[in-house]
Protein backbone atom coordinates (compact mmCIF):
# COMPACT_ATOMS: atom_id res chain seq x y z
CA UNK A 1 0.00 0.00 0.00
CA UNK A 2 1.14 3.54 -0.81
CA UNK A 3 0.37 6.82 0.96
CA UNK A 4 -0.29 9.46 -1.74
CA UNK A 5 -0.25 13.09 -0.60
CA UNK A 6 0.60 15.25 -3.66
CA UNK A 7 0.24 15.02 -7.46
CA UNK A 8 1.91 17.20 -10.09
CA UNK A 9 1.12 17.49 -13.82
CA UNK A 10 2.89 18.91 -16.82
CA UNK A 11 2.09 19.01 -20.55
CA UNK A 12 3.85 17.01 -23.24
CA UNK A 13 7.31 18.39 -23.93
CA UNK A 14 7.59 20.80 -26.88
CA UNK A 15 3.92 20.52 -27.89
CA UNK A 16 0.48 22.06 -27.54
CA UNK A 17 -0.76 19.02 -25.64
CA UNK A 18 -1.80 19.47 -22.00
CA UNK A 19 -4.73 18.81 -19.69
CA UNK A 20 -6.75 21.65 -18.22
CA UNK A 21 -8.73 19.47 -15.76
CA UNK A 22 -8.78 15.85 -14.60
CA UNK A 23 -10.09 13.42 -12.01
CA UNK A 24 -8.15 11.08 -9.72
CA UNK A 25 -9.18 7.51 -8.92
CA UNK A 26 -7.65 5.18 -6.35
CA UNK A 27 -7.82 1.43 -5.79
CA UNK A 28 -6.14 -1.20 -3.64
CA UNK A 29 -7.12 -4.07 -5.95
CA UNK A 30 -6.89 -2.62 -9.46
CA UNK A 31 -10.54 -3.59 -10.06
CA UNK A 32 -12.69 -1.48 -7.70
CA UNK A 33 -11.95 2.21 -8.15
CA UNK A 34 -13.01 5.13 -5.97
CA UNK A 35 -12.98 8.74 -7.07
CA UNK A 36 -11.01 11.15 -4.92
CA UNK A 37 -13.06 14.13 -3.83
CA UNK A 38 -11.98 17.29 -2.10
CA UNK A 39 -13.67 18.46 1.10
CA UNK A 40 -15.95 20.75 -0.92
CA UNK A 41 -17.16 17.63 -2.82
CA UNK A 42 -15.62 18.86 -6.09
CA UNK A 43 -14.17 15.90 -7.92
CA UNK A 44 -12.05 17.64 -10.58
CA UNK A 45 -8.54 19.07 -10.33
CA UNK A 46 -7.15 22.10 -12.22
CA UNK A 47 -4.61 21.19 -14.87
CA UNK A 48 -2.10 23.17 -16.91
CA UNK A 49 -2.16 26.28 -19.09
CA UNK A 50 0.92 25.39 -21.16
CA UNK A 51 3.23 22.45 -21.82
CA UNK A 52 6.15 23.52 -19.62
CA UNK A 53 4.93 24.75 -16.22
CA UNK A 54 4.30 22.27 -13.41
CA UNK A 55 1.00 22.43 -11.54
CA UNK A 56 1.22 20.76 -8.14
CA UNK A 57 -1.77 19.88 -5.99
CA UNK A 58 -1.54 18.76 -2.38
CA UNK A 59 -4.37 16.39 -1.49
CA UNK A 60 -6.49 17.70 1.35
CA UNK A 61 -6.92 14.15 2.60
CA UNK A 62 -4.03 11.82 1.66
CA UNK A 63 -5.11 8.66 -0.13
CA UNK A 64 -3.95 5.17 0.82
CA UNK A 65 -4.00 2.81 -2.16
CA UNK A 66 -1.93 0.52 -4.37
CA UNK A 67 -3.06 2.01 -7.69
CA UNK A 68 -3.59 5.55 -8.98
CA UNK A 69 -5.58 6.42 -12.12
CA UNK A 70 -5.93 9.83 -13.78
CA UNK A 71 -8.93 10.54 -16.01
CA UNK A 72 -8.67 13.52 -18.42
CA UNK A 73 -11.72 15.79 -18.39
CA UNK A 74 -10.60 18.70 -20.59
CA UNK A 75 -7.49 19.73 -22.54
CA UNK A 76 -6.04 22.45 -24.73
CA UNK A 77 -8.41 22.77 -27.74
CA UNK A 78 -5.44 23.54 -30.00
CA UNK A 79 -3.75 20.25 -29.12
CA UNK A 80 -4.46 16.76 -27.87
CA UNK A 81 -4.39 14.95 -24.54
CA UNK A 82 -0.81 15.07 -23.29
CA UNK A 83 0.53 14.53 -19.81
CA UNK A 84 3.56 14.15 -17.62
CA UNK A 85 2.53 13.02 -14.14
CA UNK A 86 4.39 12.77 -10.85
CA UNK A 87 2.90 11.41 -7.64
CA UNK A 88 4.51 12.16 -4.27
CA UNK A 89 4.14 9.24 -1.94
CA UNK A 90 5.61 7.25 0.92
CA UNK A 91 5.19 3.62 2.06
CA UNK A 92 2.14 2.74 4.15
CA UNK A 93 2.28 -0.39 6.28
CA UNK A 94 -0.54 -2.00 8.18
CA UNK A 95 -1.88 -5.33 9.36
CA UNK A 96 -5.31 -6.41 8.18
CA UNK A 97 -7.63 -8.84 9.96
CA UNK A 98 -10.23 -10.78 8.01
CA UNK A 99 -13.53 -11.95 9.50
CA UNK A 100 -15.72 -14.57 7.81
CA UNK A 101 -18.78 -14.37 10.08
CA UNK A 102 -17.53 -17.11 12.38
CA UNK A 103 -14.42 -15.49 13.83
CA UNK A 104 -14.13 -12.81 16.51
CA UNK A 105 -11.60 -11.02 18.67
CA UNK A 106 -11.87 -9.92 22.30
CA UNK A 107 -9.57 -7.30 23.84
CA UNK A 108 -9.41 -6.80 27.59
CA UNK A 109 -7.27 -3.75 28.40
CA UNK A 110 -5.28 -3.04 31.53
CA UNK A 111 -6.35 -0.77 34.43
CA UNK A 112 -9.95 0.44 34.58
CA UNK A 113 -10.18 3.89 32.95
CA UNK A 114 -10.90 6.82 35.26
CA UNK A 115 -14.42 8.19 35.31
CA UNK A 116 -14.56 11.06 32.84
CA UNK A 117 -11.48 9.94 30.90
CA UNK A 118 -11.62 10.07 27.12
CA UNK A 119 -12.06 6.79 25.24
CA UNK A 120 -11.18 6.53 21.53
CA UNK A 121 -11.72 3.59 19.16
CA UNK A 122 -10.58 3.85 15.54
CA UNK A 123 -10.37 1.43 12.63
CA UNK A 124 -10.79 1.03 8.89
CA UNK A 125 -13.12 -1.56 7.38
CA UNK A 126 -14.27 -2.80 4.01
CA UNK A 127 -16.96 -5.32 3.15
CA UNK A 128 -19.43 -6.46 0.51
CA UNK A 129 -22.10 -7.26 3.12
CA UNK A 130 -24.55 -4.48 3.95
CA UNK A 131 -25.22 -5.77 7.49
CA UNK A 132 -23.07 -7.03 10.35
CA UNK A 133 -21.68 -6.09 13.76
CA UNK A 134 -18.25 -4.45 13.60
CA UNK A 135 -17.72 -4.36 17.35
CA UNK A 136 -19.25 -3.71 20.71
CA UNK A 137 -17.64 -2.18 23.80
CA UNK A 138 -18.86 -3.28 27.19
CA UNK A 139 -18.79 -0.92 30.18
CA UNK A 140 -18.32 -1.83 33.83
CA UNK A 141 -21.76 -0.38 34.54
CA UNK A 142 -23.42 -2.93 32.25
CA UNK A 143 -23.83 -0.54 29.31
CA UNK A 144 -22.90 -1.81 25.86
CA UNK A 145 -22.08 0.34 22.82
CA UNK A 146 -22.25 -1.34 19.41
CA UNK A 147 -21.18 -0.33 15.91
CA UNK A 148 -23.38 -2.21 13.49
CA UNK A 149 -23.82 -2.06 9.73
CA UNK A 150 -27.45 -2.07 8.67
CA UNK A 151 -28.36 -1.73 4.99
CA UNK A 152 -25.03 -0.08 4.24
CA UNK A 153 -25.24 2.49 7.04
CA UNK A 154 -23.19 2.41 10.25
CA UNK A 155 -25.37 2.57 13.35
CA UNK A 156 -24.30 3.42 16.89
CA UNK A 157 -26.41 1.43 19.36
CA UNK A 158 -26.61 1.60 23.15
CA UNK A 159 -28.02 -1.06 25.44
CA UNK A 160 -28.13 -0.39 29.17
CA UNK A 161 -28.08 -3.66 31.03
CA UNK A 162 -26.47 -7.02 30.30
CA UNK A 163 -29.73 -8.85 29.62
CA UNK A 164 -29.95 -9.75 25.94
CA UNK A 165 -33.73 -9.41 26.09
CA UNK A 166 -33.33 -5.64 26.32
CA UNK A 167 -33.37 -4.15 22.83
CA UNK A 168 -30.58 -1.66 22.10
CA UNK A 169 -31.43 1.97 21.39
CA UNK A 170 -30.14 3.53 18.19
CA UNK A 171 -28.27 6.72 19.00
CA UNK A 172 -27.33 7.75 15.47
CA UNK A 173 -26.36 6.44 12.04
CA UNK A 174 -23.68 7.72 9.66
CA UNK A 175 -22.79 7.06 6.05
CA UNK A 176 -24.45 5.12 3.24
CA UNK A 177 -23.44 2.45 0.75
CA UNK A 178 -20.58 1.43 3.04
CA UNK A 179 -20.68 -2.10 1.60
CA UNK A 180 -18.78 -1.01 -1.53
CA UNK A 181 -15.55 -2.97 -0.88
CA UNK A 182 -13.63 0.26 -0.28
CA UNK A 183 -11.89 1.20 2.95
CA UNK A 184 -13.86 3.43 5.33
CA UNK A 185 -12.41 5.16 8.38
CA UNK A 186 -14.39 4.95 11.63
CA UNK A 187 -13.57 6.89 14.81
CA UNK A 188 -15.66 6.66 18.00
CA UNK A 189 -14.84 9.15 20.77
CA UNK A 190 -16.49 9.01 24.16
CA UNK A 191 -16.14 11.26 27.20
CA UNK A 192 -18.64 11.14 30.03
CA UNK A 193 -22.07 11.21 28.38
CA UNK A 194 -20.97 12.59 24.98
CA UNK A 195 -20.26 10.39 21.96
CA UNK A 196 -18.78 11.47 18.62
CA UNK A 197 -19.01 9.01 15.72
CA UNK A 198 -17.04 9.81 12.55
CA UNK A 199 -17.27 7.79 9.34
CA UNK A 200 -14.84 9.05 6.70
CA UNK A 201 -15.41 12.83 6.88
CA UNK A 202 -18.88 12.87 8.45
CA UNK A 203 -19.34 13.25 12.22
CA UNK A 204 -22.43 12.92 14.42
CA UNK A 205 -22.51 13.94 18.11
CA UNK A 206 -24.98 12.50 20.62
CA UNK A 207 -25.57 12.79 24.35
CA UNK A 208 -26.52 9.81 26.50
CA UNK A 209 -28.64 9.87 29.63
CA UNK A 210 -25.77 8.97 31.95
CA UNK A 211 -22.00 8.74 32.13
CA UNK A 212 -20.23 5.43 31.60
CA UNK A 213 -16.78 4.06 30.84
CA UNK A 214 -16.00 1.65 28.01
CA UNK A 215 -14.05 -1.46 28.85
CA UNK A 216 -13.91 -4.83 27.06
CA UNK A 217 -13.89 -4.74 23.25
CA UNK A 218 -15.46 -7.56 21.21
CA UNK A 219 -14.79 -7.33 17.47
CA UNK A 220 -16.52 -9.08 14.58
CA UNK A 221 -19.31 -10.88 16.44
CA UNK A 222 -22.85 -10.03 17.46
CA UNK A 223 -23.42 -9.92 21.19
CA UNK A 224 -26.18 -12.47 20.79
CA UNK A 225 -24.51 -15.84 20.03
CA UNK A 226 -27.71 -17.07 18.39
CA UNK A 227 -27.60 -14.29 15.77
CA UNK A 228 -24.57 -15.42 13.76
CA UNK A 229 -26.01 -13.85 10.62
CA UNK A 230 -25.30 -10.47 12.22
CA UNK A 231 -21.58 -11.19 12.55
CA UNK A 232 -19.21 -9.09 10.47
CA UNK A 233 -17.83 -10.45 7.20
CA UNK A 234 -15.03 -8.38 5.76
CA UNK A 235 -11.70 -6.83 6.68
CA UNK A 236 -10.52 -4.53 9.47
CA UNK A 237 -7.33 -2.49 9.41
CA UNK A 238 -5.40 -0.70 12.18
CA UNK A 239 -7.81 -1.31 15.05
CA UNK A 240 -6.79 1.17 17.78
CA UNK A 241 -8.21 1.47 21.29
CA UNK A 242 -7.02 4.43 23.36
CA UNK A 243 -3.76 4.56 21.42
CA UNK A 244 -3.13 0.80 21.67
CA UNK A 245 -2.77 -1.10 18.40
CA UNK A 246 -5.06 -4.06 19.08
CA UNK A 247 -4.25 -5.59 15.69
CA UNK A 248 -0.58 -5.69 16.60
CA UNK A 249 -1.34 -7.27 19.99
CA UNK A 250 -3.40 -9.97 18.30
CA UNK A 251 -0.67 -10.61 15.75
CA UNK A 252 1.85 -11.10 18.57
CA UNK A 253 -0.46 -13.40 20.59
CA UNK A 254 -0.70 -10.93 23.47
CA UNK A 255 -2.54 -12.31 26.51
CA UNK A 256 -4.91 -9.32 26.52
CA UNK A 257 -6.36 -10.54 23.22
CA UNK A 258 -8.30 -13.74 22.65
CA UNK A 259 -9.30 -14.97 19.20
CA UNK A 260 -12.17 -17.23 18.27
CA UNK A 261 -11.75 -19.04 14.98
CA UNK A 262 -14.12 -21.02 12.81
CA UNK A 263 -13.29 -22.97 9.65
CA UNK A 264 -12.53 -20.29 7.07
CA UNK A 265 -13.30 -19.83 3.41
CA UNK A 266 -9.79 -19.16 2.12
CA UNK A 267 -11.02 -17.99 -1.29
CA UNK A 268 -13.10 -15.30 0.41
CA UNK A 269 -10.08 -14.10 2.37
CA UNK A 270 -7.95 -13.76 -0.73
CA UNK A 271 -10.68 -11.78 -2.51
CA UNK A 272 -11.17 -9.47 0.44
CA UNK A 273 -7.73 -8.76 1.80
CA UNK A 274 -5.16 -9.99 -0.73
CA UNK A 275 -1.77 -10.56 0.88
CA UNK A 276 -2.41 -8.33 3.89
CA UNK A 277 -4.50 -10.73 6.00
CA UNK A 278 -2.20 -12.22 8.61
CA UNK A 279 -1.94 -15.87 9.46
CA UNK A 280 -4.08 -16.08 12.62
CA UNK A 281 -7.21 -15.37 10.60
CA UNK A 282 -6.23 -17.71 7.75
CA UNK A 283 -5.69 -20.93 9.67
Amino acid sequence: MIYYFTVATQGRYGSSDWLTSYQLMFSDTGHNWKQYRQEDSIGSFPGNSNADSVVQYKLQQPAVARFLRLIPLDWNPAGRIGLRLEAYRCPYTSDVMSFDGGSSLTYRPGPVPRQGSKQVISLKFKTLRNSGTLLHAEGREGSVLSLQLERGKLQLLLRQGKTLNISPRRLTSVGSLLDDQHWHLVVLRQRNSQLNLTVDRHTETVQTDEEFSLWDLIVGASQNPDAARKNFQGCLENLMYNGVNVTELAKNNDQQVSIKLQPMNFKHLITCCKENAWKHFKN
